[in-house]
């Protein structure tokens, strides 16, 4: 599958790249989509995820594709 993005020098999956932002393993995750913004700590690009990490919550993730910075659109 194409959906395949490096984020920091390595090759991720949707479930990979959920599992970096969320900091534990995923349950489902959608495509890799860019996020149409820049990294607010270093002006990178910015990737998006949609996932599960539970079977009652969806949540979508923005990963840096060059630095450590990452964060949800939880409340």
């Amino acid at each position: 599958m194409a959906d395949n993005r490096v984020v920091q020098g390595r090759m991720v999956t949707p479930e990979s790249l959920a599992e970096i932002i969320e900091g534990e393993s995923v349950m489902d995750a959608e495509a890799i989509e860019d996020a149409d913004r820049d990294c607010p700590d270093c002006g990178g690009d910015v990737i998006k995820v949609g996932y599960m990490p539970s079977v009652t919550e969806f949540v979508t993730g923005f990963k840096c594709q060059d630095c450590d910075w990452a964060e949800t659109d939880r409340e």
